[in-house]
């Protein structure tokens, strides 16, 4: 697996062999940059089922100002931390389960990446604590894959921005827009 733009473009990513893990495949990643190509630059993110870090390291690679990367698997953290030290990139990874993170940070992003594994079932939930902590910026990006078949609920702030498919994954981004006050 390899970066596909910026800075990185060309850089190998060692990945293991672990059940449930799909890293995002080439094409998509590269549809999803060319999306959020005029918000990256400076952007706080959060990669909230790294695996890889593939969606983070693509993001730190085209000027993210940085990454939270959070992953529950023990090995795929050592691994991760490997690529990033290789890399000689700065970030955060944190070994606990989605929600723990979500449910400790102070912090609020600008871009989220919620791909996790399929046979978890774990959108809803990640969803549902990002939006009862608050850790989203007003007017955050949110990527979510998932399997084609499988129908997404988002929350009303979340407004689909654009969607593609690739085989039997769908991958979708979403705009969050809250609701202006009226007076």
């Amino acid at each position: 697996m390899r970066i596909i733009g910026g800075s990185l473009r060309g850089s190998k990513l060692e990945v293991l062999d672990a059940p449930g893990l799909r890293p995002t495949p080439d094409r998509v990643r590269e549809t999803l940059f060319n999306w959020l190509m005029p918000v990256i630059e400076g952007a706080r993110c959060l990669d909230l089922f790294a695996g890889t870090g593939a969606l983070g390291i693509e993001a730190l690679s085209r000027g993210a100002a940085a990454v939270d990367f959070v992953e529950s698997d023990a090995r795929l953290v050592a691994q991760l931390r490997a690529n990033l030290l290789r890399l000689k990139q700065t970030a955060s990874v944190h070994s606990m389960s989605a929600n723990r993170f979500i449910e400790s940070t102070e912090h609020h992003y600008d871009i989220v990446f919620i791909d996790p594994p399929f046979a978890e079932n774990l959108w809803e939930s990640s969803i549902e604590a990002m939006e009862i902590k608050s850790v989203l910026s007003a007017d955050a990006w949110i990527y979510v894959e998932a399997p084609a078949e499988r129908h997404l609920v988002a929350p009303a702030t979340w407004l689909l921005h654009r969607e593609g498919h690739a085989g039997a994954l769908r991958f979708m981004l979403y705009r969050r827009v809250m609701p202006s006050a009226k007076l």
